[in-house]
């Protein structure tokens, strides 16, 4: 069926009116795809998404599909603000809503929560993420040999607390986490699982990793927005006067930046060796692997003001003995830590991540944090 010239011109036009211009679902700039059922603009990967929605699965390329013009007028009737005014109307705080950076399990359970199930508007009914506990299977990660094995995961709001048991009906917990310590971050290509999550977490000061999935992608999702409402719930004791917009960047929060580099020790006179390294907003920690419990060692990144520096290159007169050419110099009050990285690119996005840290004010609790590397070290 050829396309229709006349929709063509009037879709162009709807999609520059505010909050068309962007993904109705996860942000995505320039959408190029339409929901005929919904009337809103979605990009080509939420589209996929759409498509499998009984009864709002209906989708159409903005440029390269036959559009009705009865379709048009439906999507110039609605709109991605008019849709979010009825399917968001209720979000809550802790609900953790994707962008077009965030992997396809947390899209497509934001969508599938928004229209499928409703979860949202006005009148939903009380959502799961609220009871306050949760019980159920998960697969783990063994620290030892890497193998998946099922676990019963119970979450407590009135505890605050994550515990995990080696045998569903076994008395006393492998592990009790504090709520309040925990990270919780979708990881599924380093896992190796579309539904893979990391729970990091301290334990005597040091931070743990554990790594989850389960087969069903809604179920750990909601396991995933579970803890974050409980975690709202403590920040809201512990913060009485602060605002929901104040807390909500203090839950779970993804990783500013993993990847290899190589690090020498510190005498800066050993060989400098490849590690995995993810930075978690002012701790950039170290790993022999990306899959382990423990890391291996932690920098702290305080503000500028305080002795913390990031450069280019290496001190005058360091030996360079790795593989990898493009150098950084992270200095902190009590030592500096030198790094290698194997392109100029990936040395480039490390400093300005770092960058962006050390200009960064530092809170109350960071202050704490830092007290404790002070000693820890």
């Amino acid at each position: 069926m050829a396309v229709n010239e006349r929709a063509t011109r009037a879709l162009k036009d709807l999609i520059k009116r505010p909050g068309n211009e962007t993904c109705a679902d996860c942000g995505a700039p320039d959408p190029e795809w339409g929901s005929c059922s919904l009337g809103v603009f979605i990009c080509l990967i939420c589209s996929g998404i759409h498509r499998n929605i009984s009864n709002s699965g209906k989708v159409k390329s903005l440029r390269l599909s036959h559009w009705e013009d009865s379709e048009v007028q439906f999507m110039s009737e609605n709109g991605n603000e008019v849709a979010k005014s009825k399917y968001e109307a209720c979000v809550p705080v802790y609900y953790y809503k994707p962008t077009y950076k965030d992997c396809q399990v947390l899209k497509e359970q934001w969508i599938r929560a928004k229209y499928e199930r409703q979860e949202f508007t006005q009148d939903r009914k009380p959502l799961v993420y609220e009871e306050g506990t949760r019980d159920g299977v998960l697969m783990k990660r063994g620290r030892d040999n890497g193998q998946f094995l099922s676990r019963r995961f119970v979450l407590s709001e009135r505890e605050g607390t994550l515990k995990y048991f080696t045998k569903y009906d076994a008395k006393e917990p492998k592990a009790v986490i504090k709520v309040d310590t925990v990270n919780a971050s979708f990881q599924p290509d380093k896992i190796g699982n579309p539904n893979g999550l990391q729970i990091t977490y301290l334990k005597d000061y040091s931070t743990r990793n554990i790594f989850l999935y389960h087969e069903n992608s809604r179920e750990i999702v909601d396991w995933f927005n579970s803890i974050r409402a409980v975690q709202l719930h403590y920040l809201k004791v512990a913060f009485p006067g602060a605002s929901d917009i104040e807390l909500k960047p203090k839950l779970t929060r993804n990783f500013l930046k993993e990847g290899y580099m190589e690090k020498t020790g510190p005498r800066q006179t050993e060989g400098f060796k490849k590690r995995w390294f993810t930075l978690d907003h002012r701790r950039l920690m170290y790993f022999k692997d990306p899959l382990d419990a423990f890391a291996k060692g932690e920098v702290f990144l305080g503000h500028k003001d305080l002795g913390y520096s990031v450069s280019p290159g290496l001190p005058t007169g360091t030996q360079k003995n790795g593989t990898w050419q493009h150098c950084i110099t992270i200095g902190t009050p009590e030592r500096s830590f030198l790094f290698t990285c194997e392109t100029e690119a990936e040395q480039q996005d490390w400093l300005k991540h770092f960058n962006y840290a050390i200009n960064l004010q530092m809170s109350p609790q960071e202050y704490s944090m830092e007290a404790l590397f002070k000693h820890k070290h």
